[in-house]
């Protein structure tokens, strides 16, 4: 049975041309004129011809597509950063797949896996709060393609990462409760085996220090901060009786604490003031105003996302494109 997909054969046929040059054409060869390459165009157009994508990645060995792992997208933060991703993406070219984590190791190692076995060019990961152990990272390396990570730094070497500074932030954060009196501090830390979270914990600690606050482990909580997170949080702050101050390492976190605590009659800022992290959208429109730190999440993946073409298409011989460290703003709105 004869195929019904139109080939560049029957394109070169139609017209008289040869194939080699039909070929040319339609890859924008600057060996074919701009007259005969409208004209294959035109024919191309009308004959319903399809490049065939799958024949072309198999001579070149390229797939122009990226890999990208993300632990939620549901979270503001990751859908803006992989809409910076996805823009310098589409300019240079190259197509996207997404896979979420779940903040879950298991799942994060067949994703990884699963590009790999589809032989996308490159991959960006923000790992997830459970990951220890990168032998599948260093797997993908040496048999796939180069990986940038995003968000969360990890301790290897000779990979790049586009990252915040999160012991300044969150000193900044810390510093700013203590700014408006605040003396007993909660902080809302994320899973401490994940770098950023460590680095968040430390600018608290060092912010108490400098102030000459006692560091008290008790009011420290340690989750992987969703909104369920902030209540219980909140359960156990009621508990405590004489918090006035709480830093969060997320604006979920935050936000499930507020609303809990002013439904149990606590005022906020007057009984105690709360700072977030990511200015999340709703941190701006709930009653009070939450104060936050912000991040460039959207310029995070367009510079992560440049790194990895660059190192795709070989354009780092000099290792030029390693690490950032992008700059935080605090927010300061009414909590």
């Amino acid at each position: 049975m004869k195929n019904s997909k139109p080939t560049i054969h029957d394109i070169s046929k139609a017209l008289n041309i040869n194939s080699s040059t039909v070929s040319r054409a339609l890859n924008n060869s600057p060996r074919v004129s701009k007259k005969t390459k409208d004209l294959i165009l035109k024919k191309a157009k009308e004959l319903g011809y399809q490049k065939n994508t799958l024949a072309s990645n198999l001579r070149t060995n390229k797939t122009n597509t990226i890999g990208i792992i993300v632990p939620r997208i549901s979270r503001n933060f990751f859908s803006s950063v992989i809409s910076g991703i996805e823009e310098r993406a589409y300019i240079a070219g190259y197509n996207v797949v997404i896979g979420q984590s779940f903040e879950s190791f298991e799942r994060e190692q067949k994703l990884v896996s699963t590009f790999l076995s589809n032989r996308v060019d490159g991959l960006l990961i923000s790992i997830s709060m459970e990951t220890t152990d990168y032998d599948h990272l260093e797997n993908f390396k040496n048999n796939g393609g180069p990986i940038v990570f995003y968000d969360r730094p990890v301790p290897l070497k000779n990979f790049a990462s586009i990252t915040i500074n999160d012991f300044e932030a969150s000193f900044v954060a810390t510093q700013h409760l203590i700014s408006k009196g605040c003396k007993n501090i909660v902080h809302f830390s994320g899973i401490q085996k994940i770098a950023l979270y460590k680095n968040r914990k430390e600018g608290y600690i060092a912010a108490l220090k400098k102030h000459n606050i006692p560091v008290n482990e008790d009011y420290i909580f340690e989750a992987k901060l969703s909104e369920n997170d902030g209540v219980e949080f909140a359960k156990k702050i009621l508990k405590l009786g004489n918090i006035d101050g709480i830093y969060a390492s997320n604006d979920t976190s935050a936000i499930g604490a507020m609303q809990y605590l002013k439904a149990n009659g606590i005022r906020i800022p007057e009984d105690i003031s709360v700072v977030g992290f990511n200015n999340d959208p709703i941190s701006a429109v709930i009653e009070p105003n939450l104060t936050t730190i912000n991040q460039p999440d959207f310029e995070m993946g367009t510079i992560a996302c440049s790194q990895l073409i660059d190192l795709i298409e070989k354009k780092d011989v000099n290792g030029q494109h390693q690490s950032k460290v992008l700059p935080t703003e605090l927010i300061v709105r009414n909590s």
